[in-house]
């Protein structure tokens, strides 16, 4: 999963770093908070996670940008030496979804960031179906559906078209898509085939409004799959 680390400690962020990617995750880190706030605005992540004590502005500043100004609700894990209760109860009301006393261990960190991953749905098991009405993804035989009907899809198409219900609702950076669905160590490959593959998508599911989604180009973020229908399943249940 991709991490997004908020440290101004070198050697901290070396080991951090070194534990994350131990465990198969992609980490990227920030000395300040000006730097992070201003790539989360354009890139996408799995998880945040926040030292308190920063030289430009707190860790808690840094997260009210984040559930206010930005409205991203991406999983936060505040790490800091304040071990007081009210640093605890201070932190969780701003937003952050766990706490970490320093000095981390890398066992516990492990634990509490694949905890918050699974809650957020990140880390979990695939499952043998993805059921989005009026569309069928068939996760073991990698086939799709909409209606009923089968829908041809190439093996990476219905790779992306899974990513894209998994996170639906969200913004996924470009950056994001091209590590999940074509993994990072395959540099030779660009924006632009994101973008084509991801119109092909598009067209191939009938992603529109009359299937109740829309796949969207959100400018200088990335792409978000919502429903278009929600309003009126609102009033249905009503």
């Amino acid at each position: 999963m991709r991490i997004a680390l908020l440290e101004d400690d070198p050697d901290q962020v070396a080991i951090l770093t070194l534990w994350l990617e131990h465990s198969e995750h992609t980490v990227a880190a920030f000395g300040n908070g000006s730097d992070f706030l201003r790539n989360v605005r354009r890139d996408s992540y799995d998880l945040y996670i926040l030292d308190w004590m920063l030289p430009d502005m707190s860790g808690l500043d840094v997260l009210a940008r984040l559930r206010g100004e930005l409205k991203i609700f991406t999983p936060v894990l505040i790490a800091t030496v304040k071990n007081e209760e009210r640093n605890v109860v201070q932190a969780l009301e701003t937003g952050a979804d766990d706490y970490l006393v320093k000095p981390m261990r890398q066992r516990e960190l492990l634990a509490r960031v694949n905890a918050l991953l699974r809650r957020a749905g990140g880390g979990r098991p695939p499952e043998e179906s993805l059921h989005a009405e009026p569309y069928l993804l068939d996760t073991q035989k990698k086939q799709a559906a909409l209606n009923g009907e089968s829908i041809t899809l190439t093996s990476r198409e219905f790779d992306l078209a899974t990513f894209f219900f998994r996170n639906a609702g969200r913004v996924v950076s470009r950056a994001h898509i091209l590590e999940a669905i074509w993994g990072i160590e395959n540099s030779g490959i660009t924006t632009r085939t994101v973008d084509t593959h991801i119109s092909r998508l598009r067209k191939k599911m009938q992603l529109n409004e009359a299937n109740g989604w829309k796949l969207s180009a959100i400018y200088q973020h990335g792409y978000r799959l919502e429903r278009t229908d929600v309003n009126e399943q609102q009033q249905e249940a009503h």
